[in-house]
């Protein structure tokens, strides 16, 4: 067997691989295997691909993959080693910008590689060659897209770039603009190549990418990561047209389709229009200002909550990515414990968007070890928090945001919600008064039935356990 067949063989393999792990990964009882079928898939096509340029490339080129694959290991384990969850969303993010930058490399290579010699190409050369250039031209496109686009997202995500949208003069005339113009170029490029145009393109690409996440506010971030992830398998799958590589065409397929559906899943619980994620025309902040007189809030303390608790016979616990700043989620297993050993009903809902990245509240519960049958997602539990006694909002905020449901004035209006304020009475952990991500202030802290408990998550949840 010749080493290209045996890294075919190997690549097959490993995408069978990939395939069970994105299948592990959709339960939280299977998430662990699916995980280990992913390493176990990236492993066998790091050695196949090993393998292959040792006896294509056994010079330079085995050289400069060893010092690839040291460099990208020593990166990838300084990095897990010291990111912490709070600071996943954005790593993720800048994860996303490093393949669409991998595309666009890949693909100007590839028209450099056969500008000169374009017979190189096997078979019919001329047919071949304008294949080739659209497919250069495409992967150049959807990698610089990627690229700037998810390098906002990840200023916007760790606080070094203002979440509120940019809104420019006919902004979806500008994007529909760089479309049709990346339409014609394409044409242009198929008839006559030149390296103007890629240059031209890519500069488009990369100010398109960038304009279309700076455009959307920081409430609708998390849907943005999903998308972005699906626009970088996209680039990926585009890359391996353009290598002639099985295995990333298949990989690329799945996490653009995947990261696709996830996205659309995302909309539709958030009340979103997918065509708008794609657009970059929503999450535009136009809603009442920051002075509106809400009323007066009610604060309580710790000991007066671990009452409230005591007595009551039922407890719904909603998180948000305050609990992941805090680390919160310790004591919060802790206290659901003691309330179940108790005899009350505890159970958690979530919140599709929860933090800043699809699952995030997810993983930290699961980190805790709090049984997987209590935690609902936001259909499941909506309808029971009526006959809730308490219901413990922690660093949750545009989620459970009355205003969503009930002002159509809103930035957030029509975005379903947690309908914590139904229960007959809501304690919400803040450090402050503060306006939650998508920077509108929530009328829930101002009801009757709500009460603030100040001050850090994890340090006022144990001095309730403490209470107790």
């Amino acid at each position: 067997m010749t080493a290209l067949s045996l890294a075919n063989a190997a690549y097959l393999v490993a995408a069978l691989l990939f395939i069970l792990s994105l299948a592990g990964l959709s339960k939280h009882e299977t998430a662990r295997r699916g995980v280990a079928f992913g390493i176990a898939g990236m492993a066998i096509a790091l050695v196949a691909t090993f393998i292959l340029v040792a006896k294509s490339e056994p010079g330079i080129g085995l050289v400069l993959l060893i010092v690839a694959m040291v460099i990208g290991a020593a990166i990838g384990l300084w990095r897990a080693r010291i990111v912490e969850m709070t600071g996943m969303p954005e790593l993720i993010a800048l994860l996303h910008s490093f393949v669409g930058l991998a595309a666009v490399l890949v693909g100007w290579n590839g028209y450099l590689e056969y500008r000169d010699e374009p017979n190189d190409l096997p078979g019919d050369a001329g047919t071949l060659l304008d294949i080739h250039n659209a497919e250069v031209f495409i992967g150049v496109f959807i990698g610089a897209v990627t690229l700037t686009g998810s390098i906002v997202a990840y200023l916007k995500l760790s606080a070094k770039m203002k979440s509120a949208p940019l809104v420019l003069p006919g902004k979806n005339w500008i994007n529909l603009g760089a479309l049709v113009l990346f339409v014609a170029l394409t044409i242009w490029f198929v008839v006559s190549p030149a390296l103007w145009l890629l240059i031209l393109v890519t500069v488009v690409a990369l100010a398109l990418g960038w304009h279309l996440v700076a455009s959307i506010g920081g409430g609708d971030m998390p849907v943005v990561v999903s998308m972005l992830n699906s626009y970088s398998g996209w680039a990926a799958a585009a890359s391996g047209f353009l290598l002639g590589n099985d295995l990333l065409i298949i990989t690329g397929a799945l996490v653009g389709s995947s990261g696709a559906y996830l996205s659309y899943i995302m909309c539709k619980a958030m009340n979103r229009s997918f065509i708008s994620v794609i657009a970059g025309g929503f999450g535009i902040e136009a809603g009442p200002s920051d002075d509106t007189d809400y009323g007066e809030h009610r604060e309580i303390t710790a000991e007066s909550a671990a009452e409230l608790l005591a007595g009551a016979k039922s407890v719904v616990i909603t998180p948000g990515y305050g609990m992941a700043v805090a680390q919160a989620q310790y004591p919060v297993a802790d206290l659901t414990a003691r309330l179940r050993e108790k005899g009350v009903d505890v159970r958690f809902g979530i919140h599709p968007v929860a933090g800043r990245l699809p699952g995030h509240m997810n993983v930290l519960l699961a980190e805790a070890k709090v049984p997987y049958d209590i935690v609902l997602e936001m259909d499941e539990i909506n309808d029971d928090l009526a006959e809730t006694d308490v219901v413990l909002v922690i660093g949750a905020n545009d989620t459970v945001n009355p205003a969503a449901a009930e002002d159509p004035t809103s930035p957030i209006a029509g975005m379903p919600v947690l309908h914590v304020w139904e229960a007959k009475h809501v304690i919400v952990f803040k450090r402050s008064m503060a306006a939650g991500y998508a920077g509108v202030q929530n009328p829930l802290f101002f009801r009757e039935n709500s009460q603030m408990l100040f001050g850090d998550a994890k340090d006022r949840v144990e001095d309730i356990i403490k209470a107790l």
